[in-house]
């Protein structure tokens, strides 16, 4: 075999190190800063990640007990932020929005309780801006700067003002980043008043329109509640902690989270410690060893703590992965360092609510029979549909049911994985597929490694106008349940994406409805905490003999038919066993493109189902006829 010589390309030398300015790095490299880009049509979006760490930053000068008053205004893609905290320091206002590891909240003196530690927040909001403006008035002096995808354009220095104390920082996220993104009210309106609940006697102001809270997250839950709550909400508070609980009868568990003020919407430790905490005191209370997911069973609440410095899953702080509530390093008097801490977040909100809730519960006699019904109903339930589930796996393992319907992957959501392999359980997959046809094709061009196919037999049954022991009989829904492994816990699931994949016509639409009824109505936290999405797949194929693209929509095709000019051939999708093998590895790669099935606190799930899964009302048949777009518009166009 001759010799392989690298090309110039591969070659690796001195030239080959880069050192790249701190605004530059950011923004080759955002995800690590923000998570993913997007445009705004996603509460996720990178865009709600920059407007959240200004305003942290706003929240934990209120937190110190600094200003009770934020502005925040949104006109078109620019944001206005302004509180009337302490100001940054006048001669560090270029440092602290330009230089990274430089901040005030690297003891626990000033920011005993932040959200932001690492220095890094309105760094990243000022690299990822085309305009970037920083004002701080400090005692009737103001220092003002203003940047340009985080490069220094003008500085002041130290003038005169007449401002009140605070900071107002102003950027304009740049759309080639954030692909001409919009920011949308729906995701900040929420965002906003999560504040106000968690930060009591705290008034922020969003485009003129004022939020504030008395009571806490007692006014969350109780103003998000779309149900009626067996009995009335439970509120405790204590030094860091405040908790809120009732049930409904809905299944599944509603607990909302939050760390120093922060939605940590994907949970962590002190949410595990909570869900633990409340199945252990009602058990002991009772003094009966019923099962966790029954005392859990329809429960609906939140929890709040503080804590200093905290350590967050990635730098977005969804998830919480402190094990302490405080910890530090101290010099000892022989010179040597060792580490100081306070009590595991676990102990802590144990104690608390083993306590105080043990406390109510004798105080209020009165909602005692109420829960322990509840919680029996809860679990006759369990235990019947647990047989009728058994019974009809067992009958589906000896068919060899199973194996055809699960083409499982190698990594999981829920396995421990080795070093260098963590991001294989984020990445986990499953795709439910209609038929043989299109579960085949995705499985020739998945990856093994994260990507897992499950495919439906016909349509399931219509969870909405059945009964529970009825939909614990249908085999493939029975199944589903057994490969996601949710049968016990949510926290037991294997893939972190739920993708349901089904044609792009009159009955993939329909199978696609009746699989979200069925999450929306048994499991609807798996859509609460994103697990659930829905594949787009191309409905065109546009080329000629240069080049081919694919097109979601009619507007795409269009725009693509214009750019080919000559010699094109359009091809429409009406199934996903249409596309080839070959081509299909495009749509469930890095290129996939996926619709979050989104469901917000406010929303009544019962009412949601009834609408669109109920009788066929009027209301149904006008939304439908509203919105119904004529085959004409799907089809091709003789070019």
């Amino acid at each position: 075999m001759a010799e392989t010589k690298p090309t110039p390309q591969s070659s690796y030398d001195d030239n080959s190190i880069q050192t790249l300015e701190w605004n530059e790095h950011i923004r080759r490299r955002a995800g690590m800063y923000i998570g993913r880009l997007g445009n705004g049509d996603r509460q996720g979006d990178g865009i709600y990640v920059l407007l959240k760490e200004i305003i942290d930053n706003s929240i934990d000068e209120f937190s110190m007990g600094f200003g009770k008053r934020i502005d925040i205004n949104i006109d078109g893609k620019t944001v206005t932020v302004r509180d009337y905290g302490r100001g940054i320091p006048l001669n560090k206002v270029v440092d602290a929005t330009s230089k990274l590891n430089t901040g005030g909240k690297f003891d626990d003196v000033n920011f005993k309780k932040s959200v932001g530690m690492n220095g890094v927040g309105t760094k990243a909001v000022n690299a990822m801006s085309v305009d970037f403006y920083v004002a701080s008035f400090r005692d009737g002096k103001c220092s003002f700067a203003q940047f340009r995808n985080g490069g220094n354009l003008e500085e002041s220095g130290i003038i005169d003002t007449n401002e009140k104390n605070g900071t107002l920082i102003r950027f304009t996220p740049d759309s080639e980043m954030f692909n001409d993104f919009e920011f949308r009210m729906e995701f900040v309106e929420p965002l906003v008043k999560n504040y106000s609940y968690l930060k009591k006697g705290l008034t922020l102001v969003l485009n003129g329109v004022a939020y504030k809270s008395e009571n806490g997250l007692l006014d969350l839950v109780q103003e998000n509640m779309s149900e009626t709550p067996l009995y009335p909400l439970i509120h405790l508070e204590g030094e860091d902690i405040e908790i809120v609980l009732t049930h409904g009868n809905s299944y599944g568990e509603n607990i909302a989270s939050f760390v120093n003020g922060q939605n940590t919407r994907d949970g962590g430790t002190h949410l595990a410690a909570y869900r633990e905490a409340i199945a252990k005191c009602f058990k002991d209370f009772f003094k009966k060893d019923y099962k966790p997911e029954d005392v859990r069973q329809g429960i609906v609440g939140a929890i709040s703590i503080q804590i200093q410095e905290p350590i967050f899953e990635g730098q977005t702080k969804t998830k919480l992965g402190s094990t302490y509530m405080w910890e530090k390093q101290i010099k000892n008097p022989d010179g040597t360092n060792s580490t100081d801490r306070g009590p595991t977040i676990r102990s802590f909100v144990n104690d608390f609510v083993t306590k105080k809730l043990d406390n109510y519960l004798h105080m209020h006699m009165e909602i005692v029979p109420v829960i322990e019904e509840k919680i029996k109903a809860s679990q006759a339930e369990r235990e019947e549909i647990s047989g009728i589930q058994k019974k009809t796996r067992e009958r589906n393992k000896k068919a060899s049911v199973y194996n055809r319907k699960l083409r499982d992957c190698r990594y999981h959501y829920s396995d421990k994985l080795p070093k260098g392999k963590e991001d294989e359980a984020d990445k986990s997959s499953i795709f439910i597929t209609e038929g043989d046809s299109a579960s085949g094709t995705i499985t020739k061009v998945r990856n093994a490694n994260n990507q897992a196919v499950f495919s439906l037999r016909g349509k399931p049954i219509n969870c909405f106008k059945e009964s529970r022991k009825k939909v614990a009989e249908n085999e493939e829904l029975n199944l589903l349940v057994s490969a996601l492994g949710v049968e016990d816990d949510l926290d037991n699931l294997r893939y972190n994406n739920i993708i349901v994949a089904t044609d792009a016509d009159d009955d993939g639409m329909h199978i696609r409805m009746l699989v979200l009824t069925f999450f929306m109505k048994y499991y609807p936290d798996l859509i609460r905490r994103g697990h659930v999405h829905i594949l787009q797949t191309p409905l065109f194929r546009v080329r000629n003999k240069k080049e081919t693209a694919y097109c979601y929509s009619v507007e795409e095709k269009e725009q693509m038919v214009k750019k080919l000019k000559t010699g094109v051939e359009i091809t429409r999708f009406k199934g996903l066993g249409e596309i080839s093998s070959s081509e299909f590895v495009e749509f469930i790669g890095d290129k996939m493109r996926l619709d979050d099935v989104k469901l917000a606190e406010e929303e009544s799930i019962p009412m949601i189902m009834e609408f669109y899964m109920g009788d066929n009302t009027m209301e149904r048949q006008n939304f439908i006829r509203e919105n119904l777009r004529s085959e004409e518009e799907l089809e091709d166009v003789n070019i």
